[in-house]
């Protein structure tokens, strides 16, 4: 199994129903019926053919909570258009970003879109839930991906837009200066980020540079923020002077933030993660060991513990069965679920 299927589907169970077939289509109705949650990513025009529409499931279990996660709000133009991560950081500002960063539009080195979003539906899957407590009554959720990445990067991003007239361009400039990098210092790099006033003159004493302690342009952060660029260049060339190890301590003893910069593989031996327990192995029986990320919040102190990820389809008998299905028509959907992934692979 491919590792993000493996990383992504932990904890959870498989089954396969193919839902042109009208005894899938009749077990997935049989699930809804019992369900507190349906969450889905199909385009909004095939819904109304495989009758699982918000309006015929949400008839059928009123409290139901109904969440569909789409590419594009169904009342726009973009409604019904497909949609990929790469697709939604273009047009949600993540690669102009990147351009006005650094002369060329980048996607982030991450799957943001997708992640984003997915918090987002889960946060709102929660709110949802919590209302039907004190209602008693489902509702439909839509989570289009281009409207959740736009408001995530304009939380920042719409700056002097937020005002009408505009006071300023959009973009936030601290955010959006070429010189917010890491540090390169006399034997490798350093994050290091003063914040406060304090935090500044502190850092511009620790260096020597009484000048820039007591230049009006550093002495605020809205003076900062005004002359950033000037503000981080500066700051480069006096990093620049010692090593990470000397900033590190330096920092340390003046409370300012700073951190050197860990590597993907330095995550797996880091000291802090291995403390709390943050990495889990599980073995398979068939795959051998295998590591998982834990997850990353406590219940109690309590980190819930990584079940194995299921097979395709590993858990349709038990589920269906579970749900009510009737045995001839759990071993119907069966025959039909091995005849479509055979015809996919």
């Amino acid at each position: 199994m491919a590792a993000l299927y493996l990383g992504v589907n932990r904890n959870k169970r498989s089954i396969v129903l193919d839902l042109k077939k009208e005894h899938s289509k009749k077990a997935l109705l049989k699930l809804i019926d019992g369900a507190d949650v349906l969450m889905h990513n199909i385009r909004p025009q095939k819904l109304a053919k495989l009758g699982i529409d918000p309006d015929q499931v949400l008839t059928r279990n009123p409290k139901l909570i109904y969440a569909s996660l789409l590419g594009f709000g169904e009342a726009g133009r973009y409604g019904g258009r497909p949609a990929y991560d790469d697709i939604i950081q273009g047009m949600s500002g993540n690669a102009n970003l990147m351009a006005r960063q650094n002369g060329k539009p980048n996607y982030f080195p991450t799957i943001s879109a997708d992640k984003t979003t997915g918090l987002m539906a889960a946060m709102a899957i929660l709110a949802a839930l919590s209302g039907r407590h004190r209602t008693g009554r489902g509702v439909a959720i839509e989570i289009p991906m281009f409207e959740c990445m736009a408001a995530f990067n304009l939380v920042e991003h719409l700056y002097g837009s937020t005002f009408n007239p505009p006071i300023a361009p959009m973009g936030y400039s601290r955010v959006l200066s070429s010189h917010r990098q890491p540090y390169k210092t006399s034997d490798d790099y350093i994050c290091l980020m003063p914040y406060t006033d304090a935090h500044w003159h502190a850092f511009f004493e620790a260096a020597d540079a009484h000048d820039a302690a007591a230049d009006p342009r550093f002495k605020t952060m809205a003076d900062r923020t005004k002359n950033i660029d000037q503000l981080y260049e500066l700051t480069g060339k006096l990093i620049f002077e010692r090593t990470t190890g000397e900033w590190l301590a330096i920092c340390e003893r003046l409370s300012i933030p700073a951190a050197p910069i860990l590597g993907l593989d330095d995550l797996l031996r880091d000291a802090h993660l291995a403390d709390v327990g943050f990495f889990e192995e599980v073995n398979d029986p068939s795959m051998g060991r295998l590591r998982f990320s834990g997850v990353p919040v406590l219940f109690d102190g309590v980190r819930p513990e990584i079940n194995l990820p299921p097979r395709l389809g590993e858990h349709t008998r038990d589920v269906l069965l579970q749900a009510g299905v009737p045995l001839d028509d759990v071993e119907h959907i069966l025959a039909d679920a091995r005849g479509s992934i055979d015809s996919a692979t």
